[in-house]
């Protein structure tokens, strides 16, 4: 699930860029390049809280922002609101990532902690590789804006979920 909240909200955000608001490849590399800021400063962020405060609570409490961001995001009325949107949105989807590593890092058994949470990430990739596709195939039905809000909404609901229902072991003793 976490692949697909990285994959359904920056894949198809070039296209929708162009599409939506007539940018050019400069002004899209320059939104994408402060989005990605964004992106490294709520890794820090939510990886720092999750050692004090459990990795799925800060996980699930980033991904409920990124949904009520969405509005900001996708719909923004100026191109202030929008490279805001593109920040925060990124912040929030990149923080709940940030503590992807050290998550299935505690989770692994540590027969398997070498293997485990590289293969998990690969198969993540693999099956979130599908959601540009969906999410154009979407927006060919109903707008760019309404196909990315409504990606966004399932994939940050389905990863909240599942990470609120999955396990906990933040600061085990591995070798035990």
């Amino acid at each position: 699930m976490m692949n697909f909240t990285s994959h359904g909200t920056q894949d198809m955000y070039p296209t929708f860029l162009e599409r939506h608001w007539g940018f050019s490849p400069t002004k899209r590399a320059a939104v994408t390049a402060i989005s990605m800021v964004g992106a490294i400063a709520g890794e820090v962020f939510f990886g720092f809280l999750s050692d004090r405060f459990g990795r799925k609570r800060m996980m699930v409490v980033a991904l409920v922002s990124a949904i009520v961001l969405i509005p900001l995001w996708a719909f923004a009325s100026s191109i202030t609101l929008l490279i805001a949107g593109a920040f925060l949105m990124q912040f929030m989807v990149q923080g709940a990532w940030g503590i992807i590593p050290a998550h299935l890092t505690e989770l692994s058994p540590d027969s398997v902690r070498g293997f485990l949470p590289g293969f998990a990430y690969r198969c993540g990739v693999l099956l979130a590789g599908s959601a540009a596709c969906a999410e154009a195939m979407l927006a060919q039905r109903i707008s760019y804006t309404k196909a990315m809000a409504l990606t966004a909404l399932v994939v940050f609901s389905l990863a909240a979920a599942v990470t609120a229902l999955g396990r906990e072991r933040s600061g085990i003793e591995f070798g035990r």
